[in-house]
């Protein structure tokens, strides 16, 4: 029987709150905001990890308001529609959005299918385990509705209001 991988933790301060990661001790596994009164985990913790440490400085990075030049090492773990729509979402630049609606078109459209669900595309996106890295947060409802971000709306807004005014100006 395989022994089970190991999972690291290690919890950082954002402007939003405290932020978890998570990695298997080379590549970083996730990346949440923290809620209040969450259990914390059982997992060892070890902020020298350096994925944790490029992560911090990419998330510092982000947080200044700039676009990162960089992306730490990350491994995705899901099922293969769930990966295909994750896959996805880097694609979206920076300070801009994408609807659910239009992503599940241009990913009908490039499997060959006549069409796929809006809302099967929200699934996958809602189960993102790396926030902001993989920018889930860039998804929104039809005609830009702010709609469904695991770290909630308020958060989400912050972030495309952080992404929007600096690439603006």
């Amino acid at each position: 029987m395989a022994e089970p991988e190991k999972e690291y933790r290690f919890s950082c301060s954002s402007p939003l709150g405290v932020i978890t990661l998570a990695s298997d001790g080379t590549a970083l596994t996730g990346l949440w905001f923290e809620e209040e009164g969450e259990e914390k985990s059982a997992f060892p913790a070890n902020e020298a990890l350096p994925v944790f440490l490029g992560t911090k400085a990419w998330l510092d990075t982000y947080f200044a308001g700039k676009v990162p030049s960089f992306t730490p090492p990350i491994r995705m773990r899901g099922t293969p529609f769930r990966r295909l729509v994750w896959e996805r979402l880097p694609l979206i630049p920076y300070g801009e959005t994408v609807t659910y609606g239009a992503i599940a078109k241009e990913l009908a459209s490039a499997s060959g299918i006549s069409r796929m669900s809006a809302q099967a595309v929200g699934g996958a996106v809602g189960h993102n385990r790396i926030a902001l890295i993989i920018p889930c947060h860039r998804v929104v409802g039809a005609q830009g509705r702010l709609t469904g971000y695991g770290g909630g709306l308020e958060r989400k807004r912050f972030l495309l209001e952080l992404e929007h005014k600096t690439f603006r100006s």
